[in-house]
């Protein structure tokens, strides 16, 4: 591989500089850039144009580096590769019971989203559904292991609550990936957005229910507390609505969709063999759905 990513910087003419993988796809090329591995041409020039829109509206993103020949990217075997410039900062780690950090996370999503309003004409934009999706492979991932973790039954109410509001619910680019990994900041300041990979259009929602039930991923590891979700959660969603209004039916449908998003994420982990994970995020639906009314109180909106 090392081979192949020397040939590649070649174009870029850096490839004497030291070379460090930061992910499977990616590799971070001395202080100053990172290379990145596509296997999708489609799905690489969409990003590209994502990138170079939000660079345009001095969002801060990687901004896209030329190859020598001015070619945005390059392909060899079958892979495709484009270099960015590194933005400073870091991936916060360490976030307690940090209410600043949250209002200011909820700025910091409803930015985006505003900026990605004007990414809504790139060609080749994933329209997804999560409605859609728990009708499709979700529903038919859990029917293979005979609803192992939850009744059809139950399974059934939690989608057609869902299916009651949807239609009520903004759609618009989203992330799709909302998590501290994603976000960098330095010095205690928010200093870039990575990672537009999973980038689609559906519901705005999505993204702040995503981000926070990732936080209760990670409880165990930061000693992150029902209490402290509970703040940020009020916090994520108050620095949101600094930015950009959300609607009573968002509100309400707020349980809703993460209920879904942990239920999507136990039929994954089935399919990958992966029972720790299942588990875990059966926990999380359950979690949810037994505090659906506190959720509620921490929105202002009745259930």
């Amino acid at each position: 591989m090392n081979n192949t990513i020397t040939k590649i910087l070649f174009h870029w003419g850096v490839e004497k500089s030291e070379v460090k993988q930061i992910y499977r796809t990616a590799w971070q090329i001395g202080e100053q850039y990172v290379l990145k591995e596509y296997q999708n041409q489609k799905t690489l020039e969409r990003n590209l144009k994502i990138l170079q829109i939000l660079d345009g509206m001095n969002v801060p993103v990687g901004k896209i580096v030329p190859a020598c020949d001015n070619r945005q990217y390059i392909s060899l075997e079958d892979s495709f590769y484009f270099l960015a410039e590194r933005l400073p900062g870091k991936h916060i780690s360490h976030f307690g019971n940090d209410t600043d950090l949250a209002f200011a996370m909820g700025e910091i999503i409803a930015d985006l989203h505003m900026a990605f309003r004007k990414c809504e004409d790139v060609e080749g934009l994933w329209d997804n559904s999560l409605l859609d999706e728990m009708n499709g492979w979700v529903k038919s991932s859990l029917e293979k292991t005979d609803w192992k973790y939850i009744s059809r039954e139950a399974y059934e109410k939690n989608t057609e609550q869902l299916a009651m509001v949807y239609d009520s619910l903004p759609v618009q680019l989203i992330h799709r990936d909302v998590h501290f990994g994603n976000f960098l900041f330095e010095n205690g300041r928010f200093s870039g957005y990575i990672d537009f990979d999973l980038s689609q259009r559906n519901i705005r929602i999505f993204d702040i229910c995503y981000f926070l039930m990732g936080l209760l991923c990670e409880e165990e590891k930061a000693d992150f507390s029902e209490e402290m979700w509970f703040l940020f959660l009020e916090n994520v969603f108050a620095g949101y609505e600094s930015r950009l209004e959300l609607s009573e039916m968002e509100k309400r449908a707020v349980p809703y969709v993460m209920e879904c998003i942990e239920l999507l994420f136990v039929a994954y982990f089935e399919r990958e063999k992966d029972v720790h994970c299942a588990e875990n995020a059966f926990q999380l639906y359950e979690f949810v759905k037994n505090l659906e009314g506190r959720i509620y109180e921490s929105l202002h909106v009745g259930g």
